[in-house]
């Protein structure tokens, strides 16, 4: 075995990596960018190395800066975890030239599978079945039309190279069809620099079943059994779980064959995924699923696939590369099911945009049995705005499916993370819904049922024990003159105290219906709603600013403040302005001076985590000024257009 093994990547899959090293006894080697200094995977490892600027470009993608740092640090083998450099051949190639491990598959297998396109004629002549659609070299924009036109729409646009929803379009009508594919190879370009892509029949109403593979230097493959991974947002997985519902013993075997055939096809060694697409329109069937992609690497969803089957997929990647067997395939067994929910800073209420910024509030549900937790930041740290927004993977093991679910909205629920925002009570409404609770899953279940997912509006629950908690505090900070308490004693009627807050800019109004007090019992009623409050129930829930509460529940974050006399007329003069919700580049302009809008009309592109978000217009009006152009770096908070009514520019 390996003595000392270096880790080129960050985060949470780099702390993964190193407990497991940890645990085997090696010894463990970080690579770091500047942004990353304090990051808690350069504390724990036995030794760390600087690459280079925040940039990844600058950094986490040198790969002769991170061999140099393997040879500096007498490191045997490289574990590259996912993204980053994971799939990139030549690195592995520089690392068998080197005398270095990989702790993956073969330059060749990376390259056979790494494009799409090629993976998918592979798969062909391997009798995998593989979806409908084209995987040619011409990539003049006309030929594609042509081809997506004669496949029939809806269509899929992606990259060939890379993954992760990144890169890919889905196209539902041949007018819009030029316009898509120039931001998705615009898109690709940035995040994997390859802007080729493939055109593929979109299969309504699909479910995401991929398999885990592993093979050895002895042309062994096994596969680990499935995971459903349906529950997506812009083909980005938000959570996933194992085993798959609805999954038979017949169409288990069937898939579970065609993955192995598929890796064998390919002499593959190591940790790697076969994703499949499957038509969800009935129950599973064994002629129901195609041919995907293969990731070869290790997938962020990995952890269910160890939780059910009690394997230690790092543990076995660094047996298998030191030359070990993988196991026999009748000594796996599936027992259980697992969730895994991935915890990210951005606002779905904004969107989906990033957010960004110190932690200084970072709680996560350790210590729960059935829960685990998988992080790569800590309280005080930063999200930055250089690499993926993850916060955590909360991953929880049941008996069943049921259960399973139920310890997630546990999880969620002791979830605290402030100032910056996060998806995470969008995850509880998605582990909570209907559908989802029935296992009648589809890719397109949260774009289906956003507007009931996405969380909107004040929790009125947690505005309530806002109320509450500000008019303790301003009790307490009163005198004890018993005529200068608010407890709303009135003589002949029930006891009622009016607290107004502000959320987002809208106004509430509180009724309270007894003095708050430690230990008693509070009605609180907003709108047509009541609420009966214990005493207790904001114990551990809240934390306190100058003229705020901030509430927590269901892995949500909710400021609630006094309000301000000139908040109304703040609110409708920015109603005209936009501004860049995060740092980013300006990617294209779409309006100019003196352009008339509409509500919800594409104003400009921005690109940010290497992702791209349009801004639209708030409302109808007039393009007033303008402040930036094409290309331009933007800080968060920049103002960016101005709109006017009609009536302002007549004037």
């Amino acid at each position: 075995m390996f003595k000392t093994l270096l880790i080129a990547n960050r985060g949470e899959i780099a702390r993964r990596v190193m407990r497991t090293a940890r645990r085997m006894g090696i010894r463990t080697v970080a690579v770091y960018s500047e942004a990353d200094a304090d990051a808690p995977h350069v504390r724990e490892a036995d030794e760390a190395v600087l690459l280079g600027p925040a940039p990844s470009a600058e950094s986490y993608l040198r790969a002769d800066k991170i061999l140099e740092a393997a040879k500096q640090t007498g490191a045997e083998a490289i574990h590259p975890g996912y993204g980053f450099l994971s799939e990139n051949a030549e690195f592995a190639q520089a690392c068998a030239d080197a005398g270095i491990k990989f702790v993956g598959p073969s330059p060749e297998s990376i390259r056979a599978m790494g494009l799409k396109d090629r993976a998918k004629k592979l798969m062909e002549e391997a009798n995998v079945p593989v979806t409908p659609g084209y995987h040619g070299e011409n990539q003049d924009p006309d030929h594609l039309k042509n081809a997506a036109d004669a496949i029939g729409y809806p269509v899929l646009i992606k990259a060939v190279a890379g993954g992760g929803g990144k890169g890919m379009r889905k196209v539902d009508a041949s007018a819009e069809f030029l316009d898509l594919l120039d931001s998705c190879k615009r898109e690709a370009k940035s995040s994997f620099g390859n802007d080729e892509v493939l055109i593929e029949k979109f299969i309504e109403n699909p479910r995401h079943i991929e398999v885990q593979v592993f093979g050895d230097s002895r042309g062994r493959v096994i596969h680990l059994f499935e995971r459903d991974c349906s529950l997506q947002r812009r083909h980005q997985k938000v959570i996933e779980e194992a085993p798959a519902p609805g999954m038979t013993p017949n169409v288990r075997m069937a898939m579970c064959s065609a993955a192995v055939q598929a890796a064998k096809a390919v002499n593959y060694e190591g940790a790697g995924t076969i994703e499949f697409i499957v038509d969800a329109s009935g129950p599973l069937r064994e002629d129901g699923f195609f041919f995907m992609e293969m990731n070869t690497r290790l997938q962020v969803e990995h952890p269910v696939t160890e939780m059910v089957t009690g394997l230690d997929l790092v543990e076995l990647q660094l047996k298998v590369a030191a030359g070990g067997s993988v196991p026999e395939q009748d000594e796996i067994s599936l027992n259980g099911h697992a969730i895994e929910a991935r915890l990210y800073a951005e606002d779905p209420t904004n969107g989906f945009l990033p957010s960004i910024g110190r932690l200084n509030v970072l709680d996560l549900p350790r210590g729960i049995d059935g829960v685990r937790v998988d992080s790569g930041v800590e309280q005080g740290g930063e999200v930055s705005l250089h690499y993926d927004p993850m916060i955590s993977k909360i991953i929880t093991f049941g008996p069943n499916r049921e259960a399973a679910i139920e310890r997630s909205l546990i999880a969620l629920a002791a979830t605290r993370v402030y100032p910056v925002k996060t998806n995470g009570g969008f995850l509880g409404n998605c582990l909570r819904d209907a559908d989802f609770q029935a296992a009648r899953l589809s890719t397109g279940l949260i774009a289906e049922k956003s507007e009931t997912l996405i969380p909107s509006g004040a929790p009125k629950r947690d505005a309530a024990i806002a109320a509450r908690t500000l008019l303790e505090r301003e009790q307490g900070a009163q005198s004890k003159d018993p005529w200068a308490i608010q407890d709303g004693f009135r003589a002949n009627a029930d006891s009622k105290i009016l607290v107004r807050l502000e959320f987002d800019d809208e106004r509430l109004d509180v009724a309270l219906g007894a003095a708050p007090s430690k230990g008693c019992t509070i009605s609180a009623r907003i709108g047509e709603e009541t609420f009966i409050l214990d005493g207790m129930a904001t114990s551990g829930r809240v934390v306190m600013e100058p003229d705020a509460v901030i509430v927590f529940s269901d892995g949500r974050a909710s400021r609630f403040s006094t309000p301000r006399p000139d908040a109304a007329a703040d609110g409708a003069e920015a109603g005209g302005l936009v501004k860049a919700p995060m740092p980013g580049k300006v990617l294209s302009l779409n309006v100019a001076e003196g352009d008339a809008v509409t509500k919800g009309q594409k104003l400009l592109v921005l690109e940010a985590m290497k992702m791209e978000h349009a801004l639209t217009a708030p409302r109808d009006g007039v393009i007033a000024f303008v402040s930036i152009s094409t290309g331009d770096q933007v800080g968060e908070g920049d103002a960016l257009v101005t709109l006017v009514e009609d009536e302002d520019v007549a004037a």
